[in-house]
């Protein structure tokens, strides 16, 4: 059974160029390590809610823009190895996040 691991994040919209970026240099070392496909989500209707909603999961400033990524792997076991190896892969020290990381939320899901 294939596995899907979701972000959603709040990057401040002047930094989607540096979030483009940042995006295509972990996608190689998600690639590297047995993920299937990656997809990054600039939101574009992502409307406050009244009880939940994304914006208020992330906690949006006026400045930024909801941002959902998506990572594919083929089992759940493929992404707990495949992930464990992108952790500690030493090129991620040299990516620079353009958002802040506190307020990500994230998790994994069986398809």
């Amino acid at each position: 059974m294939s596995y899907v691991d979701g972000f959603v994040i709040a990057v401040p919209t002047a930094n989607r160029e540096q979030f483009k970026k940042h995006a295509e240099s972990a996608a190689a070392v998600f690639i590297e390590n047995g993920a299937l496909s990656l997809a990054e989500c600039w939101g574009d209707d992502v409307p406050d809610g009244k009880l939940t909603s994304f914006p208020m999961a992330v906690k949006l400033k006026d400045d930024e823009t909801v941002v959902f990524s998506s990572v594919a792997w083929p089992s759940r076991v493929a992404r707990d190895i495949g992930m464990k190896k992108f952790m500690a892969d030493p090129r991620l020290e040299s990516i620079s996040m353009p958002f802040d990381g506190k307020r990500m939320i994230f998790g994994g899901f069986q398809t």
